[in-house]
């Protein structure tokens, strides 16, 4: 079997709902999701959900090679653009790369990544993850009243702008989960993007362990402070969750040295060979691991492979326009099925049908760092104006609870 060539194609995930972090909201709920599909010489395609820049040179590296070699591949890809660096899109790209060929191979085979990987068990756990800042307090709860049907005892809000609000609306969730789990205590989690100091994390984490057992602060600092994250860690009692945007074993190397991360996250977009080698750095430290992203499929698969896997992100229900996947969710955990690979099919029609979006951010976000993050006196209070189908900053503090210009239930 030989690699003959790609396609790329863009679809798009349908929220119904505002999503956003502290970085800024997409107020119309509709965000881009770019896709690579790699060619045989056998008519077996491969699915790869990820960004496809300077994916001409990347493809170099594989072109005319066996697919099954997956990780000799990713190491030639990676060798590939090593001179520029593989960081970013570049390793993205790579990593749709990489998730399209293990796809490939699991179809040669005949059998689910999952049972090609290794594992026994095709239930991977979930936490419910719904990029919720720009919600007010009635779409909050009827976002997680949907999680809950599913069987999810677990949630991750988006926060860092307002303490309070945090606070306010962390106990919101733990109510609408403990209500349907009959008593039971949710586990929750906060995840700030980057958006503190190390002083502010320690202060605004301890103050909400006050009234809440957090299971995790997320990205409470920039990404690669290692000493700042141990510090965080140090002087809260909730663990610290990081890695998701750390693109290669170098980079996880100084925060596993200084214990400054406690659950070790991958990105979706790195792809399944960068997920099951950071996997087993992290197992050598007795430190569980937790994929995160909206589309997760080759991570899920690889998830029932690895020992120490905890809990993987589950955002949105449904998958983007015009894309099918073998897997449903229930009691609590994505259950992938049988179908050989991934189990990802297009419709590849319906996707070059839908209008296509800009997914060049403006300066002002959102996904990009506001110019006064991590240096904000006081709790951001008002949002942005943003006009229709754009973004806003997060709606905080009390002009939350009077904002009724957001949907106040999410159809499913």
């Amino acid at each position: 079997m030989r690699i003959t060539g790609y396609r790329t194609l863009t679809t798009v995930q349908e929220w119904g709902r505002p999503v956003g972090d502290a970085n800024g909201v997409f107020t119309d709920g509709v965000t881009t999701v770019p896709i690579i599909v790699v060619e045989t010489d056998e008519g077996i395609t491969g699915v790869g959900l990820g960004p496809y820049a300077d994916v001409e040179r990347i493809f170099a590296a594989i072109d005319g090679e066996d697919p099954r070699a997956v990780t000799t591949l990713y190491d030639r890809m990676l060798r590939q653009t090593f001179k520029a660096g593989h960081a970013g899109s570049v390793f993205g790209t790579i990593g749709a790369l990489d998730t399209a060929l293990w796809d490939i191979k699991a179809q040669a085979a005949g059998q689910p990544l999952w049972r090609l990987l290794g594992g026994r068990d095709r239930r991977v756990p979930a936490y419910a993850s719904g990029l919720d800042i720009g919600l007010d307090d009635d779409a909050l709860a009827a976002a997680y009243e949907v999680y809950a049907r599913h069987g999810l005892r677990a949630a991750k809000l988006k926060g860092g702008l307002d303490i309070e609000r945090d606070r306010h609306r962390l106990h919101l969730v733990r109510d609408v989960l403990t209500e349907a789990g009959r008593g039971q205590r949710p586990g929750l989690m906060l995840d700030v993007n980057e958006a503190w100091t190390r002083k502010q994390a320690v202060r605004h984490v301890a103050e909400l362990e006050r009234t809440l057992d957090l299971v995790w602060i997320e990205e409470p600092v920039r990404r690669w402070d290692a000493e700042g994250l141990a510090v965080v860690g140090r002087g809260i009692r909730a663990s610290v969750a990081t890695g998701e945007n750390l693109t290669g074993l170098e980079q996880y190397r100084p925060l596993i040295a200084a214990t400054a991360v406690d659950v070790v996250q991958m990105a979706a977009v790195w792809g399944v060979t960068h997920f099951l080698r950071v996997a087993a750095l992290a197992h050598a430290y007795d430190l569980p691991v937790s994929p995160i992203g909206n589309s997760p499929f080759g991570l899920l698969h690889a998830a029932t492979s690895v020992p120490n896997h905890l809990v993987s992100e589950l955002q949105d229900l449904r998958p983007p326009v015009g894309v099918a996947v073998d897997l449903r969710v229930e009691d609590g955990a994505f259950v992938l099925g049988d179908a050989p690979g991934l189990g990802v099919t297009l419709a590849e029609d319906e996707i070059r049908r839908y209008p296509r979006r800009s997914d060049v951010p403006t300066p002002e976000g959102p996904n990009v760092r506001p110019e006064r993050a991590g240096h904000r006196l006081l709790a951001v209070a008002e949002p942005a104006p943003a006009a229709p189908g754009r973004y806003a900053t997060p709606m905080t503090g009390a002009a939350a609870h009077h904002h009724d210009g957001l949907p106040s239930a999410v159809r499913h």
